[in-house]
């Protein structure tokens, strides 16, 4: 896809930078921009030549979650609209969060500054979280009269457990980056100026392997929390007999043979 007014989207060594671009309204998330974000990452899934995707925000925030004023002309809508509609911004809402979640590639959110709401569960949906010194995270919809929409509520109990997922969620309190990282909340700390070129770096290494194995393996970790230990084994076993036909797996076993002839 082309770069759009709301989200950029560039590809450059098989990685896919995608990059929130609402500055002046700190990335929140309106309806247009939904649908740019879907577009995006689906796009990123198809293309073969992507092999990872770093998630970012242009300018001081990293996104202020769902659009306020988009919010006020919801209320607005005639009453026997409002809860249809929002329906269906609930469906493309999880279209984008389910689609960026379950990416048969690694994600990574490069968090760049202040991360609220459906931002924070962006973020989240991604596989791994770097952040600047400028980020910080908040999980503040029950300020806002609302629940967390954007998966909060299966991703952040996985990362710091039932009790802080509630506390984080019922206070709607903001997490600076030295508690995110000791929560778990972030992965790894950087700079604001290093942010994305760590971001990317850290891609890089996450795809050195196998592009079939890395996707199984995800597919089947994302699942892994729901499954019974059967269930994963024999997930893994198919998994594995596809990984044995591929050309990665041929390609790698040759290297090594060879090199070990070599050697003697």
């Amino acid at each position: 896809m082309q770069s759009s007014d709301r989200v950029r989207y560039a590809v450059e060594d098989g990685i896919a930078l995608l990059t929130l671009n609402r500055p002046d309204a700190r990335n929140a998330i309106d309806d247009d921009m939904r649908g740019e974000l879907m577009q995006a990452i689906d796009e990123a899934g198809r293309d073969r030549h992507v092999k990872a995707l770093v998630l970012t925000g242009n300018g001081r925030a990293f996104c202020a979650g769902g659009d306020i004023r988009a919010m006020r002309q919801r209320m607005q809508a005639p009453a026997g609209e409002i809860a249809f509609n929002g329906w269906s911004r609930q469906q493309r809402t999880h279209h984008a969060v389910t689609a960026l979640h379950s990416l048969p590639k690694p994600t990574i959110a490069a968090v760049n500054g202040a991360s609220t709401g459906l931002g924070t569960d962006l973020a989240l949906a991604c596989d791994f979280v770097i952040a600047s010194e400028h980020a910080s995270f908040a999980w503040n919809y029950v300020l806002r009269g609302l629940i967390p929409d954007g998966g909060g509520m299966y991703f952040l109990p996985r990362r710091v457990g039932m009790v802080r997922a509630k506390d984080l969620i019922f206070s709607g309190r903001t997490v600076r980056l030295d508690e995110a990282l000791q929560l778990g909340i972030a992965d790894r700390r950087s700079t604001a100026d290093a942010l994305l070129a760590d971001a990317t770096a850290w891609a890089r290494a996450l795809t050195a392997g196998s592009a079939t194995a890395l996707a199984l393996a995800k597919t089947i970790l994302n699942q892994s929390f729901e499954l019974s230990a059967e269930q994963v084994f024999g997930q893994g076993s198919q998994a594995q007999g596809i990984c044995y036909t591929s050309d990665e797996h041929r390609a790698a076993v040759s290297a090594f043979l060879d090199k070990s002839v070599r050697r003697e």
